[in-house]
């Protein structure tokens, strides 16, 4: 009873998921790199909307949500991470682990949402046009996004709430950073109960959001047999942005259940590195697609840029 007790007041965790790599100096240079160009391009999305009153429309909303969505989540793991490589801190308080697993657990749930989200809003867009400023308004997805969160908030406290009343065992954490995986190996438990709690967390989106997603693309594919050729390719440039979104999101996650279901036993370092790409990866590309490819926001970005030159000369 005196050493469950002792296990159960671990005030600190240390990392040692990056112990085997050798330019860690390099790698955590480079995470770091990652890091501000994603603060840079979520910043540029969210003040070009936020000052320019013409892009106060649902679809701008979404990308806004997405941006503060994409920040948070990075933010969780990025910050330890450049800690670890960079400044050689790898104690981390246990309060401050819960809130950061707490905080990256919310920011991969919320991102699902903001996406499924985004391709409802696509698909009233497409098939509703003449009825989709009375169908979407603001105030209405306002309210959706609140929801989201709202729901987001409570289960993952849930799942908080579950790992800060387990024993642990050492306080070492193998992974690059703090998750409830991460958490659980550290913990004095059988792991496979509450990995069952967390496989239903995982698996939830792809049953639901994931699938509701790919029915509504499913369904506007078949919509674009029946249109023109300039309606069609006006109706899939609408959708790109957003494809290549959901598909950077959700393709290494689906490669590493794959991976897994299939009985291949991956190393730690392979899982580590699953992690990071399938983390890091789809936030970079989000504001870089929404910069570059959403018209009125590259117009506007060019715009400041010329007038930056101008001024110079």
């Amino acid at each position: 009873m005196a050493n469950e007790t002792f296990l159960k007041n671990v005030d600190s965790f240390i990392i040692t998921g990056f112990d085997h790599l050798q330019n860690q100096k390099l790698f955590g240079s480079l995470i770091l790199i990652s890091y501000m160009l994603l603060l840079l391009g979520n910043s540029i999305n969210l003040c070009i909307i936020s000052t320019d009153r013409h892009l106060h429309k649902p679809m701008y909303i979404l990308i806004c949500n997405l941006a503060v969505v994409d920040v948070m989540y990075s933010s969780t793991c990025s910050t330890t991470m450049i800690s670890v490589l960079l400044a050689e801190i790898k104690t981390v308080s246990y309060y401050s682990c819960i809130s950061r697993t707490y905080f990256f657990n919310l920011g991969d749930l919320t991102e699902s949402m903001a996406l499924t989200l985004m391709a409802l809003d696509r698909l009233i867009a497409i098939r509703l046009p003449l009825r989709y400023n009375s169908i979407v308004t603001n105030s209405r997805i306002i309210w959706l996004i609140f929801l989201t969160w709202v729901f987001s908030f409570a289960a993952v406290g849930y799942l908080i709430s579950v790992i800060d009343r387990i024993p642990y065992c050492q306080p070492v954490i193998k992974y690059v950073f703090c998750s409830y995986s991460s958490l659980v190996r550290a913990a004095c438990v059988d792991p496979e109960p509450y990995f069952a709690i967390s496989t239903v967390f995982s698996i939830g989106p792809f049953c639901g959001q994931f699938a509701f997603i790919l029915c509504t693309y499913a369904f506007l594919a078949y919509s674009v047999t029946k249109l023109s050729h300039s309606s069609r390719k006006q109706m899939i440039n609408t959708c790109l942005s957003h494809i290549i979104v959901l598909f950077s999101y959700y393709a290494p996650k689906i490669v590493y259940i794959l991976l897994t279901r299939i009985g291949l036993v991956l190393t730690l370092t392979e899982r580590n590195a699953i992690l990071i790409v399938s983390t890091l990866v789809p936030l970079l590309i989000n504001p870089t697609v929404y910069c570059t490819r959403t018209k009125e926001i590259r117009k506007r970005l060019t715009d400041v840029f010329l007038c930056t030159k101008n001024s110079t000369k």
